[in-house]
């Protein structure tokens, strides 16, 4: 506990600024939480700490959206491979060894920010989707399991499905809601649930929805190619510096 109300300050700055991020551009919450409280605390506190501000926040996205059952139809293989792969995986960030869930989420996020700074035009042809959503699902799975990064490979995959804005933003908000009940089960699987953790990220939650209001302000306000260059931009740095930190 004492640990928690240290880092108290950092807690609600990062998910104020992850809120606004994601009000703007309508992703990045867990991403910019995991990158900041990962340069403080191990991956797996941070990830514990975002369960409830992540789960809150998407399903409000997920609910947003206009066809959720039609979408459900078309991306249910994907969504059961998130679960599975997240459950499976989820060993590897509760596990003592806090180096290499370091190392992986710097990774993750120097990868995760590269996508986004090339932005390559990317089509999925409807024919394979029935097996390679599951497969997408799987591999983003894993990484959410071993980093408690919810958007590798899951964003650009989504992304290359050719759907309208509305319901790209949907789909993602339940790609995410899925990876964070996962996420969810697999720490408390491991014990890497305590109740001073669940409390905090309960705390977590008003800043956050304070930062979405703030950022679906600035949507209208600022440009939003340029800023998501300096959102990816920041990313890049951020994992490489979370990379250094879990090889030195």
């Amino acid at each position: 506990m004492t640990d928690l109300l240290r880092y108290l300050p950092l807690v609600v700055g990062t998910f104020f600024l992850a809120g606004t991020v994601k009000g703007v551009t309508g992703m990045g919450l867990p991403t910019v939480a995991m990158g900041l409280l990962g340069l403080a605390m191990p991956p797996v506190q941070a990830a514990a700490l975002l369960l409830v501000p992540s789960f809150v926040t998407n399903v409000w996205q997920l609910l947003a959206g206009p066809r959720l059952g039609s979408l459900l139809r078309r991306v249910w293989g994907m969504m059961l491979g998130v679960a599975g792969g997240t459950l499976l995986a989820s060993g590897l960030i509760a596990s003592p060894a806090t180096h290499v869930a370091t190392s992986g989420l710097g990774a993750a996020l120097v990868l995760y920010a590269a996508i986004g700074l090339l932005n390559p035009r990317l089509r999925v042809p409807a024919r394979v989707e029935p097996w390679l959503g599951p497969l997408a699902g799987a591999a983003t799975g894993v990484v959410t399991g071993a980093t408690g990064v919810f958007v590798i490979p899951a964003v650009p995959y989504i992304g290359s499905l050719g759907l309208e804005r509305d319901d790209l933003v949907q789909v993602l908000g339940l790609s995410f809601t899925v990876s964070t009940i996962a996420l969810a089960a697999g720490l408390a699987w491991h014990g890497a649930l305590p109740a001073t953790t669940r409390a905090a990220s309960l705390l977590a939650l008003l800043p956050a929805l304070i930062g979405m209001l703030l950022g679906g302000w600035l949507r209208a306000r600022v440009k939003p190619q340029t800023f998501r260059k300096w959102f990816f931009a920041t990313l890049l740095a951020l994992g490489a510096e979370l990379v250094w930190r879990g090889l030195a």
